[in-house]
């Protein structure tokens, strides 16, 4: 037997490690969810012992898996370190990593002044909802949603955040939506990014626990795929004006209510306190800045 396990694997056990999650995993490596369960069964194969149990619709890493995990995760991280630094010194590049609703909503459409103004620069975009490891992943710089304390980090707020509701104008004038308690007669398209709602009904509409488990609504795993609902007259999205302003320029959107819910978590660029900053990494992270300090 070859004195190495398979290394390839040795990858997809670290970020399955980190996300508990194959989705995660798969999303962060760009490979399907079924390319990570093949790595870790070759990986479990070689050791002979469970690195997972798999349950129906997720994965627990065992006791010994994550013995495993941590004995090699040190090993892992001196790599990426090494092959960083040798990347860094050769490389005008940025590895930019943000949230995919970020992506989409905010940072394409802007994506093109950078290029113009620092036309040198080669900029690479990872969209994933996974928390960067700046120690191990090959990320310069990181946009996070989160409330800005974290130790280990430099985090420069870029857009406080708060909870705010958004619909079709046709499905506001149709259901009659002037007041926040008319959306006991709406559809709710509910987020795990802003779960909110029963807290903002209760606020602002008086609608206690009896009256918000009555009214219709739909949970979504993925803030993107809600906002896109609510545009097609499909209910009431609650989200970030970050990620809804353009569609509220164009008119696809609006805001049928005042009222908003200040949360305690927001958009921040971030990167390693201890690392040092590139020229080319802090060109990115000063004109994000200044992009946010613009507007929306």
């Amino acid at each position: 037997m070859n004195r190495y396990p398979p290394l390839k694997s040795l990858l997809f056990l670290d970020a399955a490690m980190r996300s508990s999650s194959f989705s995660l995993a798969a999303e962060e490596l760009c490979v399907t969810p079924g390319a990570v369960g093949q790595q870790i069964q070759k990986l479990e194969e070689w050791l002979g012992l469970s690195l997972f149990v798999r349950q129906v619709r997720q994965v627990v890493p065992t006791a010994e898996g994550i013995a495993y995990w941590k004995r090699i995760q040190p090993a892992l991280a001196q790599i990426a370190d090494a092959s960083r630094g040798i990347r860094n010194r050769r490389s005008r590049s940025v590895c930019l990593s943000m949230p995919p609703s970020f992506a989409a909503c905010w940072f394409t459409r802007r994506m093109a002044g950078f290029l113009t103004s620092h036309p040198d620069i080669e900029l690479h975009v990872n969209s994933t909802a996974a928390l960067v490891d700046f120690e191990r992943d090959a990320v310069d710089l990181a946009i996070r949603y989160f409330d800005g304390r974290d130790p280990a980090l430099d985090a420069t707020l870029l857009y406080p955040d708060e909870a705010r509701v958004y619909c079709r104008p046709d499905y506001a004038a149709t259901l009659g939506l002037r007041a926040p308690a008319d959306l006991e007669r709406a559809t709710l398209l509910d987020t795990t990014l802003h779960p909110h709602w029963r807290l903002w009904l209760l606020r602002f509409a008086g609608i206690d626990e009896v009256r918000f488990e009555a009214i219709a609504r739909v949970l979504f795993d993925q803030g993107l795929m809600a906002i896109e609902a609510a545009k097609q007259g499909q209910g009431v999205v609650m989200s970030s004006p970050v990620l809804v302003a353009e569609d509220v320029r164009h008119g696809r959107l609006i805001e049928p209510f005042g009222q908003c819910l200040p949360l305690a978590s927001g958009y921040y660029v971030v990167h390693h306190r201890r690392l040092a900053i590139r020229p080319a990494t802090l060109a990115m992270k000063d004109w994000l800045i200044a992009e946010s300090r613009a507007g929306i």
